[in-house]
């Protein structure tokens, strides 16, 4: 299975594709989206848009991974992203990808078996778990490979498949 796990901002989107079978994962790309501080808003997010349907098309994978979104200190900022991971859903339906959504919890016990680890443990893991040379930069990439990794643990438990066999879908899309 070819899974995109994205880390969605509207600076920098990470984005990480890899290869799952058997309980192993290939990396096969990662890399970020970048937009400058001076660009209109709705540039970045046409930007974000055309730069995430180049990659599903390149990839087609069969899922999309995200980090669900949560709210912090900065309103401001958490709206900007939402809009952001709003283009980034659009370019995943409008290509029949499935989204699927995960807590921070979840995807540090799927990667590190540890919900409270630390980002530098999430990080090491999953370049362990990729055999990558270093962790990969910026941190977002590396923050969207964990989230693909983490969709490859989940749906490769068999309480899972049971799951998506007995309703009958591949998973859920995003906002439904």
């Amino acid at each position: 299975m070819v899974i995109l796990g994205v880390d969605p901002g509207y600076a920098i989107v990470g984005y990480g594709v890899i290869q799952a079978q058997d309980g192993r994962f290939l990396p096969l790309e990662h890399g970020a989206i970048t937009t400058p501080a001076g660009m209109e808003f709705g540039q970045r997010l046409e930007t974000i848009y055309q730069d995430m349907l180049t990659v599903l098309r390149k990839w087609g994978p069969q899922a999309m991974s995200l980090e669900k979104l949560y709210f912090q200190n900065n309103k401001t900022t958490a709206i900007g992203v939402a809009e952001a991971r709003g283009v980034i859903l659009l370019a995943a339906q409008q290509c029949g990808v499935p989204v699927f959504e995960y807590t921070p919890l979840q995807i540090k016990q799927a990667v590190t078996g540890y919900g409270k680890a630390q980002k530098r443990q999430v990080m090491e893991m999953t370049r362990k778990l990729l055999c990558l040379r270093q962790v990969p930069k910026p941190d977002d990439t590396a923050d969207a490979l964990a989230m693909a990794v983490c969709h490859g643990q989940a749906c490769g438990s068999a309480l899972r498949r049971e799951f998506l066999r007995k309703n009958g879908c591949v998973g859920s899309m995003a906002g439904r």
